[in-house]
């Protein structure tokens, strides 16, 4: 499906080559502020081409709003935006069912399989152009979120392909977008973003692609946010997560290293501040039974090394017969650097909804 939410529902529409690209935002709060800046800040984080470590497609990316705003204040309708695609090359990508060789580890064979059509110029709906969407309507998320409940939601590198970094506390309580965005690889150590940036270009050079990881922590989120049974926090983050493309796993607090603990050495235990409890420490990532316990929610996201890679690969096409598939087209060799701003979104997304939710149960209570 096209639409995420319940309340603040968005709906994405648009293909990699198609004219343009967008959502729609419903029932996002109305006389809330918003102008054009707030929103393209976001977008021009996520644009492709801005450095050597992404693809060679270049795109401006230019925000249009259509509806739902006027003197720059949401009027509570829907609110729709799209973004032209201007550098297209559909050439890139001739069809033919006769002698078409389905990308490995793409999108290409399933959909093709589900629609019995395939769009003939790029991934489609595949394609991460369609995240611009996300990022329109996680942009009005985040900024309605900071300034009416000082809510942050901070998205950094912390792994590309082997190598990994691991965030000190006293920097993980501070970490902001200007920090983040130091390096253009988006990881907060300029030491290990330059070994990262290498270990792309390198790859990249060669005509191959690799992965990595993006840390999210979501500050100042209230207690009592998610739905039991089905509907619990994480699972909501981890569905907001695992929709991105490329996504491949998703884990929050402890994660898998939790399972190698105790109960004892895992249990976070509770402390009072004077006026309120806490816990002292955060193996749950700020979720507990699925409802929101008041600490920093923390969770991390693996996105898989980009299929489309330009190295020989021996497969074959959709009559079976041998090939050799050497790729095309513009594409990132690493993700993450650009998604750290759809991760953000996507959280965005998830808290924004749930305190409406948890707003309209509160007026009857």
């Amino acid at each position: 499906m096209s639409s995420f939410g319940k309340i603040f529902k968005i709906t994405t529409f648009g293909e990699s080559h198609s004219d343009s690209v967008g959502v729609t935002i419903e029932n996002c709060p109305p006389n809330f502020c918003i102008f054009d800046k707030d929103i393209q800040y976001h977008l021009d984080r996520r644009r492709p081409g801005q450095t050597v470590y992404s693809t060679d497609r270049k795109e401006d990316d230019k925000l249009t709003i259509l509806c739902g705003l006027e003197d720059n204040k949401t009027l509570g309708t829907p609110i729709t935006a799209i973004v032209k695609n201007t550098n297209i090359k559909p050439q890139d990508y001739k069809f033919s069912i006769d002698n078409y060789i389905p990308r490995p580890s793409h999108a290409d064979f399933t959909y093709l399989q589900k629609y019995k059509i395939h769009a003939k110029s790029g991934g489609g709906r595949s394609s991460a152009r369609e995240t611009i969407g996300r990022v329109i309507g996680g942009a009005v998320a985040l900024k309605w979120l900071k300034q009416y409940h000082n809510i942050e939601i901070i998205a950094w590198v912390s792994s590309v392909g082997p190598i990994n970094y691991s965030i000190p506390n006293y920097l993980q309580k501070i970490i902001d977008r200007t920090i983040v965005d130091t390096s253009p690889i988006r990881c907060p150590d300029i030491t290990t973003s330059k070994i990262m940036g290498d270990y792309i270009l390198d790859l990249k050079n060669k005509g191959n692609s690799t992965g990595g990881t993006i840390t999210c922590i979501c500050r100042n989120v209230p207690t009592g946010l998610g739905e039991p049974c089905f509907d619990k926090l994480e699972a909501q983050l981890s569905h907001a997560m695992l929709s991105i493309p490329s996504t491949k796993a998703f884990e929050i607090g402890s994660g898998f290293e939790g399972t190698k603990l105790t109960g004892y050495e895992h249990n976070d235990l509770f402390d009072f501040d004077g006026s309120k409890l806490f816990t002292q420490t955060n193996n749950s990532g700020g979720v507990q039974g699925g409802i929101s316990n008041g600490s920093d929610i923390i969770f991390k996201v693996g996105f898989k090394p980009p299929a489309t890679i330009s190295l020989p690969q021996k497969t074959a096409n959709l009559q079976g017969n041998k090939v050799i598939l050497e790729a095309t087209g513009r594409h990132d060799p690493c993700v993450v650097n650009r998604a750290v701003c759809i991760v953000e979104s996507m959280a965005a997304l998830v808290i924004i909804d749930n305190l409406l939710i948890q707003k309209t149960r509160n007026a009857f209570i």
